[in-house]
């Protein structure tokens, strides 16, 4: 299968960034004396600021602090990762500087905000490779929601089936999958789902597993290792 288009997600597909986050988010619970639930926690990986408010208050309750937690948490979380180098995830650098020479076209289709987004990439050498960045932010629907991979093929000017989505979230699969894109999933915090993996992606254990110069998908699923356990990974 030979692919006219790349679009990547970022957070713990590009950047190792989402331990980071789910620390500093249950940190914040603490600091103010509530028990966040980490399961509930990891079903929001994904997905935009407004659908991860909804799981969280939908999985705790009305009386869940969101607005008191997120606070502490935009503060500590930006912190540690606006102003210094996140951590790149192994293949990643070695498979987008592969697209870039093949002169395939990169978008970037991330449930982070548009400027922080940037900032990222920048802080960590990354953003020359993209020719654009859809944020989470300039979307009316977060993923599963497929907008934002819609909308990243049409600016791309090319056809869905015609391009090639990397994601680490079940959230981000669905999204690019109910899009029409093919998929390529590099799990991060949490292991497909047995669902998940009947869908007919390719699962593998690293980005650098997947060689542009052959662009040959394999579709047979093959998931050759075991996530690690989110909860014991991230330090809980």
């Amino acid at each position: 299968m030979i692919f006219k288009a790349a679009i990547f997600d970022m957070d713990g597909l590009l950047l190792d960034t989402e331990r980071i986050c789910m620390h500093c988010f249950m940190e914040a619970g603490r600091l103010i004396g509530y028990a966040v639930d980490p399961n509930i926690y990891l079903a929001c990986i994904g997905t935009n600021h407004a659908r991860g408010k909804s799981i969280l208050i939908e999985g705790h309750g009305k009386d869940f602090p969101y607005e008191e937690i997120s606070a502490l948490w935009s503060e500590r979380y930006l912190e540690k990762i606006l102003e210094n180098p996140i951590p790149i995830k192994a293949g990643a650098l070695e498979l987008l500087r592969d697209i870039v020479e093949s002169g395939t076209p990169i978008a970037l289709a991330t449930s982070t905000a548009y400027e922080h987004a940037q900032i990222k990439l920048r802080n960590s050498k990354l953003y020359d490779y993209f020719d654009f960045i859809i944020g989470g932010d300039q979307v009316a629907n977060g993923k599963p929601d497929p907008e934002i991979y819609l909308k990243a093929a049409a600016e791309l000017n090319v056809a869905p089936s015609n391009c090639v989505a990397f994601e680490d979230s079940e959230n981000g699969v669905r999204a690019a999958l109910a899009a029409g894109i093919y998929v390529v999933q590099v799990p991060d915090l949490v292991e497909p789902s047995k669902e998940l993996k009947s869908m007919g992606h390719t699962i593998l254990s690293s980005l650098g597993e997947f060689k542009w110069g052959n662009q040959q998908a394999d579709k047979s699923n093959n998931y050759p290792h075991s996530a690690p356990d989110a909860l014991t990974h991230a330090g809980f």
